[in-house]
């Protein structure tokens, strides 16, 4: 007789009650904590469950006790319990705005439906994930954008509120349509991109030697890391040379392309990896520029299987302004060169963010229906 009154809904507080909202808060740190295994190991390639969490400089295998969101940061200091080395900010940091965001999506739609709340949760964990490796490796894992819109396709169908309709078929539609907008449009963006900015052409003040390092192109009083170049296996830097001087041979007279995958000078194919040094005398240099990847493709993709092609639309035109504005900003500041990679993940995934909390309305006040 005393477990039935517990299991009662009517003798639980409503949505909108502070328990709901301080449980929201705290089931935000601690997928947090988890959002911080995932920034860090999928990058790299790794399993995000198995070792258990560990300091990455000493291999210290953390206990439960020291590992509670939020907490144990402050607690410990941003230092390792047992080596000593610091422990960066930013997981405090992913662990306090995941759990303030779930605050904010239960405080928005808990009310309306709780599904759909922890859905959009779900949601913007991945954004969070997607944004921050972004930021730091300017890749956005398949495992999030493709995995993203699986889910999205997934979740649309069980919980057809999700893009206001009661049918599953009309719901499926939706989240098919926002799919194939958001990655046909950015996929458009992209080569329309490629054809007209794809390469860049360096003009050199009369016959320069060039030096092609392991690691990056010498050219002048210029460093080029070759990571600044490669952002596709398939770009490819080309050079006119009248000379080049590899350890053991010369050629006069020939066409260069190095790419990640491909040296060919002449009519001769070489490994990459296999020539670490190469000196070549050319008048212009050819490189490859790219305005923005496939990630970014997949990504807006699984924003549409979620939030529908409205977003996309909205996402795309909010997040070229917000990144606009930063880039600017940036350059003003000294902080980044004209011709610097600009990671565009964290702008998509702030413009859906913002989508969710008020887009829809912004557009309506804006067009005036």
């Amino acid at each position: 007789m005393g477990v039935e009154p517990i299991l009662d809904p009517r003798n639980w507080p409503g949505a909108t009650s502070p328990l709901w909202a301080g449980v929201l808060f705290v089931l935000g740190a601690m997928v947090g904590s988890f959002l911080n295994v995932c920034i860090h190991r999928l990058p790299l390639g790794q399993s995000i469950v198995s070792p258990p969490s560990h300091c990455p400089h000493c291999k210290y295998a953390i206990p439960w006790y020291l590992n509670i969101p939020l907490v144990t940061w402050l607690y410990l200091r941003g230092r390792c319990r047992n080596c000593g080395a610091p422990i960066l900010a930013r997981y405090f940091l992913v662990e306090l705005l995941t759990a303030g965001v779930f605050l904010a999506v239960w405080l928005r739609y808990g009310e309306r439906s709780v599904g759909v709340a922890l859905v959009y949760c779900v949601f913007i964990a991945g954004l969070i994930v997607a944004a921050f490796i972004d930021l730091e490796h300017y890749i956005i894992p398949d495992e999030i954008t493709l995995g993203g819109a699986a889910v999205g396709l997934a979740a649309s169908f069980g919980l057809p509120s999700l893009h206001g309709q009661t049918a599953i078929a009309h719901s499926l539609k939706e989240s098919l349509l926002g799919l194939a907008v958001g990655a046909g449009t950015v996929y458009a963006i992209l080569r329309l991109g490629k054809l007209l900015f794809g390469r860049q052409r360096l003009a050199l003040q009369g016959a320069t030697r060039v030096v092609f390092t392991e690691t990056a192109v010498h050219v002048a009083d210029k460093v080029i890391p070759y990571e600044e170049l490669f952002y596709r296996r398939s770009d490819v830097l080309t050079l006119r040379a009248r000379t080049v001087e590899l350890v053991d041979r010369c050629y006069k007279d020939v066409t260069v392309r190095l790419g990640p995958e491909i040296l060919q000078i002449g009519p001769d194919a070489l490994a990459p990896e296999a020539v670490s040094h190469l000196e070549a005398v050319t008048e212009e240099l050819v490189l490859p520029r790219e305005a923005m990847g496939l990630g970014d493709v997949k990504f807006m993709g699984a924003i549409g299987a979620f939030l529908g092609w409205k977003a996309v639309l909205f996402s795309l035109m909010a997040s070229s302004v917000i990144g606009s504005v930063v880039g600017v900003g940036a350059i003003l500041l000294g902080r980044r060169a004209w011709s610097s990679r600009l990671p565009y993940g964290p702008y998509i995934a702030l413009a859906a963010v913002l989508w969710l909390f008020g887009g829809r309305e912004w557009v309506v006040a804006w067009l005036g229906f």
